[in-house]
């Protein structure tokens, strides 16, 4: 990507586009195109193929998308397929009707199959049943995955796929009804220390493992993929290294300063008992996650909730 260039970022408000703004701010870039989804619905073919014929942007990040946690995942199953669909099929269709250099379409790592083995590697897509409770969320990601390949087999587009781990940072959502676990924890810990409860409930077992990646890092992988990575398929972001749901609440309940018990309603769904991600590929590149993950969440908790308290 050259200094000049038009980058358009889909999503640039939300956890990961934000990063990969700040990112690229950082390395000099500045000739964004940005549209807010009251702007611009992503959803609608008219509206998207209007804004690509108009703006021409020689790069996309495709960081867009209906995102949500276990609970949302599974309630509004047929908007996240529809949504999730339509917003991918229309930014990638008109990149290429439009002579885009180089999208990213930027998945997650619930792609795999429920119980693929252990770490997770690219090829192990689409080799098992996927985990319910986020069904359609996945197909979709997964369609967009063949869509920036089979654009690339017929059309010779330069589009390619990463699939991040699970992402915390700067912008992440913090609604219980609809987060992820890491910010609903903290949020929850948070809320217990300051009304002095004496327990905080996490939803589950606490026995599935999780892997975290701090959005700058993501974001950091992303920039260095799209100037040093042209493959079809897709490639792993993450860090390698996972803990469990009772391990990362114990350490959320020591960042936070919370005195009190920890309570595990088993009644809750788990979901995936397990989903590390194989980096291998991505470190054979020369890239490595920087922040650790007790750095991260204390940077996270002191930016969101200690400085409102301040403020």
């Amino acid at each position: 990507m050259e200094k000049e260039s038009k980058i358009y970022l889909a999503g640039h408000r939300g956890m990961v586009g934000s990063a990969i703004k700040r990112r690229l701010e950082t390395e000099g870039y500045s000739n964004f195109v940005l549209r807010t989804s009251k702007e611009l619905d992503l959803r609608n073919q008219r509206e998207v193929t209007d804004f690509f014929s108009e703006e021409k942007p020689d790069y996309v990040f495709l960081a867009a998308a209906r995102v949500g946690g276990i609970v949302a995942n599974n309630s509004y199953r047929g908007e996240f397929l529809y949504e999730n669909l339509m917003i991918q099929n229309n930014v990638i269709h008109e990149s290429y009707r439009n002579g885009v250099k180089k999208l990213m379409f930027l998945g997650s790592s619930c792609i795999y199959p429920k119980l693929a083995p252990q770490p997770l590697k690219e090829e192990y897509l689409l080799t098992g049943p996927l985990e319910y409770t986020n069904e359609p969320y996945a197909i979709a990601k997964i369609a967009g995955i063949k869509l920036c390949d089979a654009y690339r087999a017929q059309y010779g587009c330069n589009f390619i796929s990463v699939m991040p781990t699970n992402l915390y940072g700067p912008n992440d959502n913090y609604d219980l009804n609809n987060s992820h676990v890491l910010p609903a924890l903290l949020r929850k810990f948070h809320e217990a220390k300051q009304s002095d409860l004496a327990q905080v409930e996490v939803w589950g077992s606490g026995n599935p493992k999780r892997e975290f990646l701090h959005a700058d890092d993501m974001a950091d992988a992303c920039v260095f993929l799209m100037k040093n990575y042209s493959e079809d398929g897709l490639i792993n972001i993450g860090v390698g290294e996972d803990l469990s749901i009772k391990e990362l609440a114990e350490m959320i309940k020591d960042i936070v300063g919370y005195k009190g018990k920890i309570i595990f309603d088993s009644s809750k769904p788990d979901g995936t008992p397990r989903k590390l991600m194989d980096v291998s590929k991505l470190s054979s590149l020369g890239w490595k996650a920087s922040i650790s993950l007790k750095e991260g969440i204390a940077q996270v908790y002191k930016e969101k909730f200690l400085s409102d308290v301040n403020n």
